[in-house]
């Protein structure tokens, strides 16, 4: 799921509106109703002088980009009309699909005069778009005789609450990613289990941000290690990811950049990677587990390759690369490349059944919010609300905002129990099955 202002609270792409959490699976009667309604408001596909329903994103795309951008479109669209996050993730596979197994030539856009070099192919966003909306259409008319059994298969259910506000600044640079179906979205069929869940903290501009909200788990799905080596596959994912915005960067004149942290569940492991300062922590039995050491620019170890690099960190009113920064990694920043670096750090654990949930948040979090302080937070909201975790990341960014953050806050909480268990007695841990 991604936000934009979250002081509307918007519903966006692969989740639900700021501050409702939903479990992700739902009763498989619910399929056809769905596409009912769908096809009674949609009752032929679109005109060639129909508005989308979507936003178009950008002019141009590269063939790299299609996926991930036509899966975002999809999804968002989906999830906007209340679909089965099982179902909107196949219907959404299955329509970008059939789409990019066509000849997509008739899309190509030829360059400007300067971009006769150009490293990529250029596609018409626009045109992709409208052509994707018609194969959504008739993949929900043939799904509405018979459903696939992929798209009724009951999902395991998370509990994921998530709360974002643009604070005190002007604009909301955050996105975040929550996607329990990760598997059906990319039409991995293996035995193993997965659902991914990010925050992206972006600067200087959101394009970095919500850029990286759409291609890093769309690499990932795709990598050739994912099955023997998810978190090298994060890895390659954050640095294919920040390679494809540069040459985006360059070519738009965009100057932004993102940190992230993501989580990958992939049966019973826990897989993150990040760049830059935003964070994931895990509590287990009520014990915040460090997972990660964020990259900041005063780091020894990242200030030493900044000035192998011929850069330098300064001390302004923070810790700064070249005096500009106060990131030391991110995606983007493509004039502060190479010492500002797209390369990810990983960590991977084994889930026992014991843990109790995952916190990501950015920095507008975690820079008042000490770790040792979240389980307490979390607890407190928990026997305040009955044991509902439904609202807990509001209280997280409340508690941020009047510890005295101004910077833009995303938090993130991925139950990985049941809430009103976390107030029981602690028993011995059941295996995950």
């Amino acid at each position: 799921m991604k936000t934009s202002d979250p002081a509307a609270a918007p519903q966006d792409a692969l989740g639900m509106a700021s501050g409702t959490p939903q479990q992700n699976s739902q009763k498989a009667e619910e399929t056809p109703s769905f596409l009912d309604e769908l096809l009674r408001d949609f009752p032929a596909p679109l005109g060639p002088e129909s508005p989308l329903p979507w936003k178009v994103p950008g002019t141009m795309l590269s063939q790299e980009e299609v996926e991930g951008e036509l899966a975002e479109l999809a999804m968002g669209f989906l999830s906007s009309r209340s679909a089965p996050p099982p179902l909107a993730a196949c219907l959404a596979h299955e329509a970008v699909s059939q789409l990019l197994q066509t000849d997509l030539s008739e899309f190509r856009k030829l360059p400007e005069q300067e971009e006769e070099e150009a490293p990529v192919t250029l596609l018409d966003a626009a045109g992709l778009a409208r052509s994707l909306f018609d194969r959504l259409w008739e993949v929900c008319s043939q799904w509405q005789k018979q459903v696939p059994v992929a798209a009724r298969v009951p999902q395991r259910q998370w509990l994921v609450s998530v709360h974002a506000i643009r604070n005190a600044r002007r604009r909301m640079e955050d996105r975040h990613v929550c996607l329990p179906a990760f598997n059906l979205l990319f039409g991995l069929s293996d035995s193993v289990d997965r659902a991914y869940f990010a925050v992206f903290d972006g600067h200087g501009g959101v394009d970095a941000a919500r850029y990286a909200s759409v291609h890093v788990h769309a690499v990932a799905a795709h990598r050739p290690e994912l099955p023997t080596d998810p978190a090298g596959a994060l890895r390659a994912a954050f640095r294919c990811t920040d390679e494809m915005f540069l040459w985006k960067a360059r070519r738009e004149r965009l100057q932004s950049g993102t940190t992230g942290v993501c989580a990958l569940i992939a049966g019973n492991t826990l897989h993150v990677a990040w760049l830059g300062d935003s964070q994931v922590v895990l509590v287990q039995q009520g014990q915040v587990v460090k997972l990660m050491e964020p990259h900041r620019p005063e780091r020894q170890d990242e200030k030493d390759r900044i000035e192998a690099l011929g850069g330098f960190v300064s001390h302004m009113d923070c810790w700064r690369v070249n005096g500009t920064l106060a990131v030391s990694r991110a995606i983007g920043d493509v004039f502060q490349k190479p010492y500002v670096s797209g390369e990810a750090d990983t960590a991977s654990r084994a889930l026992t059944g014991s843990e109790d949930y995952l916190l990501l948040a950015c920095d507008g979090f975690f820079d008042v919010v000490p770790h040792q302080e979240v389980a307490g937070l979390v607890r407190s909201h928990l026997v305040g609300q009955q044991g509902s975790g439904l609202r807990v990341a509001e209280e997280l960014v409340a508690a941020a905002r009047e510890r005295g953050s101004h910077d833009n806050i995303t938090v993130m909480v991925v139950f990985l129990r049941e809430p009103r268990d976390l107030l029981e007695p602690e028993t011995d841990a059941v295996p995950r099955s």
